[in-house]
């Protein structure tokens, strides 16, 4: 898949993306660097442990990889947020800066960062010099990175082909090495016109694990080489069956029904989401709507 690229870039992307099929489990848990702690990822360390065995990489903000996950951890790639500077109590979410550098990515020994960028938002501009920032100074360390074609909760409405396939092609311009956008109708175009490889955002918590199960097929069969899922995940009564339900589809081929006959087999005691905390219904809707 990532031909004409240097050995140590390469290397560094089959951390991210696994080898054997070119395919990606990515799991997402950076959510708290602007909701803080999030409903099913409150103890990090805690809330990941079960699903650690499952994925072939984990993106997270640069505070957590070092102050709750084992240093001694081996076999996960590791992406890195780079973008930050807003919080849910702030409208004005698109206006991020960079928060990570290259250099100290490396010194962490990430295996990527990841930069989200906001088109047609207000902060556009800022967002994509934040990409060509990163894109430009990673790239003399052999650093990959991923570009986030983010929406925020006012762009809600974006998610549609058009958008996609210009903040996706936007990206892959730019330099990203691998783009994270969402799913749509006619996701097979959004592909197509991305010149390198798409991975598919969970997005917002969905109803069911059926649903989540069905993105993740769909996805599959119209070109994304994987999924970077979060909340419908963790945030799920049996998040480690998801988890397995999902990986199969990714890559065993399972179909939908193979799929959920898995995920079913394993809703037990041992694979349910333990409560930390309690938690109010306000406070779990409004962690699921960003």
């Amino acid at each position: 898949m990532f031909e004409n690229i240097s050995w140590g870039k390469r290397n560094r992307l089959y951390q991210i993306v696994n080898s054997r099929d070119d395919r990606c489990l990515m799991l997402a848990i950076d959510h708290g660097y602007f909701m803080g702690p999030t409903h099913g990822m409150e103890i990090p360390r805690d809330d990941t442990a079960l699903l650690m065995p499952h994925i072939d990489s984990l993106m997270l903000s640069p505070g957590i990889l070092s102050s709750s996950i084992d240093p001694a951890m081996r076999g996960i790639g590791w992406v890195l947020r780079a973008t930050g500077g807003n919080s849910i109590l702030d409208a004005d979410i698109d206006n991020e800066g960079l928060i990570l550098q290259a250099e100290e990515a490396v010194r962490l020994n990430a295996s990527g960062v990841a930069v989200s960028i906001y088109i047609g938002a207000e902060h556009q501009h800022k967002s994509l010099m934040n990409l060509a920032h990163m894109i430009n100074s990673a790239s003399t360390l052999n650093l990959p990175v991923l570009a986030v074609t983010a929406v925020g909760k006012r762009m809600s409405d974006k998610r549609e082909k058009r958008y996609l396939s210009l903040a996706s092609r936007i990206a892959a311009e730019y330099g990203a090495d691998i783009v994270k956008t969402y799913f749509c109708d006619g996701f097979e175009e959004v592909v197509k016109k991305c010149p390198v490889p798409v991975v598919v955002a969970g997005g917002a918590k969905m109803d069911t694990y059926q649903d989540v199960l069905d993105l993740t097929y769909h996805a599959i069969q119209a070109g994304a080489i994987g999924v970077d899922m979060g909340r419908n995940i963790w945030q799920s009564e049996y998040p480690a069956a998801i988890l397995q339900g999902v990986k199969a589809i990714i890559h065993k081929n399972a179909d939908l029904k193979e799929a959920l006959e898995l995920v079913k087999g394993l809703q037990n005691d041992e694979n349910k989401r333990r409560m930390l905390f309690e938690t109010s219904e306000a406070e779990i809707k409004a962690s699921s709507i960003h």
